[in-house]
């Protein structure tokens, strides 16, 4: 007996070194070397360096002169990272469909000349409830709104716009988007 447990003791050791001790040691190592911004939560900091939040999850902006991004499923705090789930309300229930009418009443209400139809991503929150992004065609649908109450042209708004839109991943993946939280701070930069 004692001649299996002390190589099984000796094999604990060692496993229990290599993946408790020197792999998380060897990928942190890694990570800060070659994707040091990621690896840190992609924070984002103002011009005086405070922190303001991250890249990589969204922020509530209510205000007619921001963008708004995607309703966070995070029902107690909006964007709350501790408490990131989905709603778990299916496409006929009738909770979703009153929130659903809710944010559509909320965006034409801030915009009542806007005819054009809502966004999907508007009015519906990410698996997570923490998406950054939003389509540009949800951009899009709220550039006038912001113009208006920035006092800007919609042509100097789209300039803005273009200049933070993310194509796809690896130009394969997901949908042209925007980060709502870069763009908006960009528009806050511009009308300093």
């Amino acid at each position: 007996m004692s001649s299996y447990l002390k190589p099984a003791a000796m094999l604990l050791l060692l496993l229990t070194l290599i993946t408790g001790a020197v792999y998380p040691v060897l990928v942190t190592v890694l990570a800060q070397l070659w994707f040091s911004d990621q690896a840190n939560g992609s924070l984002i900091s103002n011009d005086q360096g405070q922190l303001i939040g991250s890249a990589l999850i969204g922020q509530a902006f209510s205000d007619p002169a921001h963008f708004w991004g995607r309703p966070s499923a995070t029902a107690a705090y909006p964007y709350n990272a501790t408490a990131s789930s989905g709603s778990n309300l299916g496409p006929t229930h009738p909770a979703l469909t009153n929130q659903i009418n809710r944010r559509i009443a909320a965006l034409k209400a801030a915009d009542p000349n806007n005819q054009a139809p809502v966004p999907v991503d508007l009015v519906t929150s990410s698996a997570s409830g923490l998406d950054p992004h939003i389509s540009l065609a949800a951009a899009q649908y709220q550039l006038t709104r912001v113009a208006k109450a920035r006092g800007l042209s919609t042509s100097q708004l789209q300039a803005l716009l273009d200049a933070h839109s993310e194509d796809r991943q690896w130009g394969l993946f997901g949908e042209p988007r925007v980060n709502v939280l870069k763009l908006n701070l960009a528009l806050d930069h511009k009308a300093d």
